[in-house]
């Protein structure tokens, strides 16, 4: 579906398009500079559909064990793939500025001192950088021979086109803490970039994805990889799907769903594209006042827990 970005005549923007790409893994490129030129093309579709902001999935990285040292064991994966990716941004970096479209270039595992963490790498029209490590790690990604990722310690807010925007990253969504830090911020979107195994994973993270929507009064953009990367000695199916959600509202067709593509598995090369817009502007509308029963940022700080 094509979208425009407009305005109503007062200038305040109605509509934000964006494109959400759930990458499959079985791409295989076979070298760094090969995976820079699929992305382009992905920037490309996306610039052809009108979008202002293109969204790559969690763990896209993994695509890169394609071109991995023979001899690599599991636990050196992460310092390989860590590399592959401050040699790829370099070759994305004047891209958004290109087209107008920034990129969430996926997760990326990144060196720092407290050890490598997974993180999303967001590369604007306006040529900034924005980095958003994951802050709530699943027990696969920290033991200690395979992975050892580090967990991330900020949650960052930040603007772009005008909009207010965060990011949380697959688990993150899932964990009302992390709302509760951002439910004073009137956030418009959050993008959720994800990786999950099986469709229960899906469920877990597009659930939440959308419980989000409705508890923050903003739009929730999520997608996930999708195939199995050549290469990969931990990930053998991954199964997502791509969505815009939004407020249970009437405004917005009531059922909460902007836009949304059914998951798969990635079997045979399958993945899914998706170019909606976010409506801005009803959304604010409802956070000032218009909601049926929103409450806000409610804090509960009027509430006693009582054990019986």
């Amino acid at each position: 579906m094509s979208a425009a970005w407009y305005s109503n005549g007062a200038g305040s923007m109605t509509e934000y398009p964006i494109s959400l790409w759930s990458f499959n893994l079985g791409r295989a490129p076979k070298s760094v500079a090969a995976l820079a030129g699929m992305i382009a093309e992905g920037l490309e579709t996306a610039t052809s559909e009108g979008a202002k902001l293109l969204v790559l999935p969690e763990y896209l990285a993994e695509t890169c064990l394609a071109f991995k040292p023979e001899g690599l064991r599991p636990d050196q994966e992460m310092g390989f793939l860590a590399d592959v990716g401050e040699d790829l941004f370099p070759l994305l970096s004047e891209l958004p500025q290109k087209t107008g479209v920034s990129l969430l270039a996926g997760t990326w595992p990144v060196k720092t001192p407290r050890g490598i963490t997974n993180t999303a790498v967001l590369l604007t029209a306006d040529r900034r950088e924005i980095r958003q490590d994951k802050l709530s790690l699943t027990p696969f990604e920290q033991e200690e021979d395979i992975w050892h990722l580090v967990p991330g310690t900020e949650l960052k807010v930040f603007e772009l086109d005008g909009l207010k925007m965060a990011i949380l990253i697959c688990l993150d969504v899932e964990m009302p803490a992390l709302s509760s830090l951002l439910a004073k911020e009137k956030v418009d979107l959050i993008l959720v970039p994800s990786m999950t195994e099986k469709l229960s994973g899906y469920h877990r993270v597009f659930g939440c994805a959308k419980a989000r929507a409705v508890e923050l009064m903003c739009a929730v953009a999520a997608c996930g990889v999708v195939g199995k990367a050549e290469g990969t000695t931990q990930n053998d199916t991954n199964v997502s799907g791509a969505a815009l959600y939004v407020p249970c509202e009437e405004e917005l067709e009531f059922e909460g769903v902007g836009a949304e593509l059914q998951p798969t598995g990635g079997v045979g090369g399958e993945e899914l594209f998706l170019t909606t817009s976010v409506p801005v502007g009803v959304i604010r509308a409802l956070r000032d006042g218009g909601a049926e029963v929103w409450p806000g940022a409610w804090t509960a700080e009027n509430v006693t827990l009582l054990k019986m």
